[in-house]
């Protein structure tokens, strides 16, 4: 049995509350219309047994459509994902193994037909994916409307997780890395991708993926198949405070991070200080700053500032990997740990206008030009 995986359109919440079962292979219907398709038509299942309904499901579907005409979406898949669960100190050892996990991701196609299309790999912040008004969602949907494809992957849910962003030990920091290296190997499978032109982009504790999956040695480590390395790598306020091995030596790509000057939860100072050291190495990297903007600046849903209560903060670390690959505490020389004096805790996210609307042409401009896209 199944349930219905979407919570945009109004009629949905009529069918959440009603149980279904998928229309067997032999008896599906392919609805076209607006430029979108369902190949899979749903049945109401009841106590006097299974009624197509196809006349009401069909005038729902061009409701949602008309809706989120917008969006441009033609069709979206939920892919699983074969990854792996593990410490960081494991990963920056160069340790290939970890604990087996299937994660997924749900990769949306901006439109039919048979050609390749560019694509990005979003990763989550420590929330999770989020609902409508989220980065995750927001993102897809501008991405979408630029005509690059989507994959946005849940790390949470298949480690059994909801969230990571008041315990940030639940699994490793550089975890997502690995999960964005296994989406790249998937979707260089599939026949609507070109694998040349994916991007990876991150926001919060994806954006340190997002950023640090750049590093020759973690790629070496757990990277993709066939060689392939991502495009671009964007990163949405990540945390930058500490400092990896060898972590000047980084893919060719371009390297692009946004933050806002005004994030308590990760301080824009310590990006400066490793875009600096990337440069001085001749790397292509470049950070963006918004004035007054804070942590989640493109995530509408926080319109009204929040107080993530509880959520640590190293805003005020300074951390370094050791030769050991444990990453310590530089003012203690100690392993660190979340009950160093220098954690905090309950910051702040904000939604900002100027800094959301500032973002969304900066990396619409971005891909256009990584990804070679026509007018």
């Amino acid at each position: 049995m199944g349930s219905i995986p979407h919570s945009d359109p109004p009629f949905v919440e009529f069918l959440r509350k009603e149980t279904w079962d998928w229309a067997p292979a032999a008896e599906r219907t392919e609805i076209v219309g607006g430029g979108f398709r369902l190949c899979d038509v749903l049945f109401r299942t009841n106590a006097s047994g299974r009624g197509m309904i196809k006349q009401w499901v069909t005038a729902a579907i061009f409701v949602a459509l008309a809706e989120t005409a917008t969006a441009q979406v033609a069709r979206f898949e939920v892919i699983p994902i074969s990854s792996v669960t593990l410490s960081d100190v494991d990963f920056l050892a160069g340790q290939k193994g970890g604990q087996p996990v299937t994660i997924a991701g749900e990769l949306r196609l901006p439109r039919g037909g048979t050609d390749k299309l560019p694509a990005a790999v979003l990763l989550h912040a420590g929330g999770g994916m989020g609902g409508t008004g989220s980065a995750i969602d927001g993102w897809s949907r501008e991405l979408n409307q630029l005509g690059i494809a989507t994959f946005a992957i849940d790390s949470l849910s298949g480690r059994g997780m909801v969230s990571a962003s008041t315990d940030q030990m639940q699994f490793g920091r550089l975890n997502m890395a690995v999960d964005a290296y296994r989406a790249l190997d998937r979707l260089a499978k599939h026949p609507r991708i070109d694998p040349n032109r994916v991007a990876v982009i991150g926001f919060s504790r994806g954006a340190q993926s997002a950023l640090y999956s750049a590093m020759n040695r973690l790629y070496q480590t757990l990277g993709p198949a066939n060689n392939l390395r991502f495009a671009a790598h964007i990163a949405f306020y990540p945390d930058c405070t500490t400092s990896y091995l060898n972590d000047t030596d980084v893919s060719d790509s371009p390297i692009r991070i946004l933050h806002g000057t005004s994030d308590n939860f990760n301080p824009v100072a310590a990006c400066r200080a490793y875009v600096e050291r990337l440069t001085s190495a001749q790397k292509n990297v470049k950070l963006v700053e918004y004035t007054g903007a804070s942590h989640y600046f493109d995530a509408p849903a926080f319109r009204t500032p929040v107080i993530l209560k509880g959520a640590p903060t190293t805003r005020n670390c300074h951390l370094a990997e050791a030769d050991d690959h444990q990453i310590i505490n530089r003012d203690t020389q100690k392993p660190f740990t979340y009950g160093d004096a220098c954690v905090e805790r309950d910051p702040t996210i904000a939604y900002n206008e100027s800094a959301n609307s500032q973002a969304r042409t900066y990396v619409r401009a971005f891909l256009t030009d990584v990804f070679q896209l026509k007018p």
